[in-house]
């Protein structure tokens, strides 16, 4: 077993699980810490489904489904749930969806997938490394303006144009291969290291949020999420930046909030057509597990619930 620590683990299950026989999905199977325990909490008849871009998850979630018939997998992105629905002939509806956002720590943790500053490898950053292009091939060519404006959109990094410079030229002279190489032409680019922050954190973020279309996917996942839950079903999503949770809380204030009128206008509550209702207030994680877990301090949990 590895050492990968699941955040809000027992908060975003209890969360989840409204009904024991029903249908649920973990979107972000990762290790399949929050799925183990969505299974403990399941009937007999209770179904599981499982997805996941990374090859290396998926061969863990196969591993899960072969063990436990409750258990489907599906390869890919989150925003395909519809897709894997219908391959699995479910005809029912959801009664709950959790994500888990962000990059896992196994990803982390190997430096072969790209994605860490703290030790050398190939500068991939892909959560499937067999689809699309790696960060390597994306700063090969792209131009210095759209590498200063992923930094600064995805990673909010103010240096973001100062990075993009030494970027396209360092790019001149050698090909950017590794993760510390582009780590220190960040670095040395960066003015201004915040306290207890390597200077290439945001740029790393930034880029890797692209590479992979994490923003994009959030968004058309919570809109499929929308229609695919039963009345009363659950949508339990963690963040780990401000992005992503800025991209839920919004998503789930204007499902609460229903239609848009025109101020002024005399519509009652009913009549807006409200979808959701959120469900207690954003969570963090607590002390203990801060202390244990550094990834976990960055984590806020959003919960709403289906309501038409």
């Amino acid at each position: 077993m590895d050492q990968h620590q699941t955040v809000l683990l027992e908060e975003a299950v209890d969360a989840l699980i409204t009904d024991p026989d029903g249908f649920y999905v973990d979107g972000t199977f990762g290790r399949g810490g929050h799925s183990r325990l969505i299974l403990e909490r399941l009937s007999a008849k209770g179904r599981l489904l499982v997805v996941d871009k990374d090859p290396q998850a998926i061969v863990a979630a196969q591993e899960l489904a072969a063990k436990d018939q409750r258990v489907s997998v599906g390869r890919g992105s989150f925003a395909d749930l519809q897709r894997y629905m219908a391959e699995m002939q479910f005809e029912g509806r959801l009664q709950g969806v959790l994500l888990d956002l962000g990059v896992s720590s196994p990803q982390l943790d190997d430096p072969q997938r790209g994605f860490s500053f703290m030790q050398d490898g190939p500068l991939d950053m892909r959560m499937n490394p067999l689809s699309g292009q790696s960060a390597a091939q994306w700063l090969r060519n792209a131009a210095e303006e759209e590498i200063a404006n992923v930094m600064y959109e995805f990673g909010e990094e103010r240096f973001s144009r100062r990075m993009a410079r030494a970027i396209v030229a360092f790019r001149q002279e050698q090909e950017i291969t590794s993760t510390l190489q582009l780590a220190e032409i960040i670095k040395q680019a960066n003015p201004a290291w915040e306290k207890h922050k390597h200077p290439a954190t945001r740029a790393f973020q930034g880029i890797r949020i692209f590479i992979n279309n994490e923003l994009g996917d959030l968004g058309r996942a919570l809109l499929v999420m929308l229609e695919l839950l039963a009345v009363g079903g659950r949508m339990v999503v963690i963040s780990f930046h401000s992005l992503e949770d800025r991209i839920v809380k919004q998503f789930i204030q204007k499902q609460v909030r229903g239609d848009d009128y025109p101020a002024g206008v005399p519509v009652t509550q009913d009549q807006l057509k409200p979808r959701l209702r959120s469900i207690g207030k954003a969570l963090k994680s607590g002390s203990s597990e801060r202390d244990d877990n550094v990834r976990s301090r960055s984590a806020i949990m959003r919960v709403a619930e289906k309501t038409a």
